[in-house]
């Protein structure tokens, strides 16, 4: 499976235990081609909700302990009996996916944060489930931590999302600091617009903080993965930053040096 494009998702970092690969790799599918029925191609509205749901129905049989045919659903299957996952994550993805398919705007920040549960927070519970880190301390981080890294993804793809309908931004935000929707299609980067990014990116930042101590509480490898993935995301609010909020033109993508500072700053974590 290509793993470029679901920033979310830390599959392919090196420090990936090999035993947990497998493991990994069958929820990732999952989440990736789920992803992609609401996003890619032409299918219609129905046709796509129509194609989830068939991935529901997939998981209430893997929860009535039957056989899957389908070799996606088979391994997911056994990834689940193996490591003694739960399901309800598995149909909150698929629930924040059916969203996209028919949810274009968030009216409020506490929308947005609800979507956020079930699109990102799943897999930071699926993590740690494989890991054995589950605990009530863990899990409120750890959600912290999924939702920061939606909400800047969000940030740092206005202009995308844009294209395709789509503002992540809550409405009552854009209204707030006197920015209107249209505004997104003219790239208007001026006084308005950047007090609004400058206010988005501090309360991702802040999420994003309140949950790092859970890199230096988890041990070995996941640790140091949590800490590249923490320090990343933080790079990316500041290239936002540091580009004048002006996320259409300058979209930010990390550059090697831009890595050497993640690296650093999460061994000094």
């Amino acid at each position: 499976m290509p793993v470029d494009h679901y920033e979310n998702f830390p599959v392919a970092s090196i420090l990936l235990p090999k035993r947990l690969v497998p493991a990994v790799e069958a929820i990732y599918a999952f989440a990736r081609t789920a992803d992609d029925i609401a996003d890619e191609g032409d299918a219609s509205g129905p046709e796509r909700l129509a194609a989830l749901s068939a991935y529901e129905a997939a998981l209430d049989a893997i929860g009535r302990g039957e056989h899957q045919r389908d070799t996606l659903f088979r391994r997911l299957a056994e990834v689940i009996a193996q490591y003694k996952l739960p399901l309800p994550p598995f149909y909150d993805l698929l629930s924040a996916f059916k969203q996209d398919v028919d949810t274009k705007r968030y009216p409020t920040f506490e929308l947005l944060l609800d979507y956020c549960r079930r699109s990102a927070n799943p897999v930071g519970l699926l993590m740690l489930s494989l890991y054995g880190a589950v605990d009530d301390a863990n899990v409120r981080d750890s959600d912290a931590i999924c939702s920061a890294l939606q909400l800047i993804n969000f940030l740092q793809d206005v202009g995308i999302d844009r294209q395709k309908d789509r503002i992540y931004i809550p409405m009552d935000d854009l209204q707030r600091f006197g920015v209107a929707p249209a505004e997104l299609d003219q790239h208007n980067t001026g006084g308005n617009w950047r007090a609004l990014m400058a206010f988005e990116v501090a309360r991702a930042r802040a999420l994003m903080q309140s949950g790092a101590p859970l890199a230096r509480r988890l041990p070995g490898r996941i640790g140091w993965e949590l800490r590249l993935v923490i320090q990343g995301g933080l790079r990316i609010l500041e290239e936002i930053e540091k580009a004048g909020y002006d996320v259409f033109n300058q979209r930010p993508q990390l550059k090697m040096r831009d890595w050497m500072a993640i690296l650093w700053r999460a061994l000094r974590m």
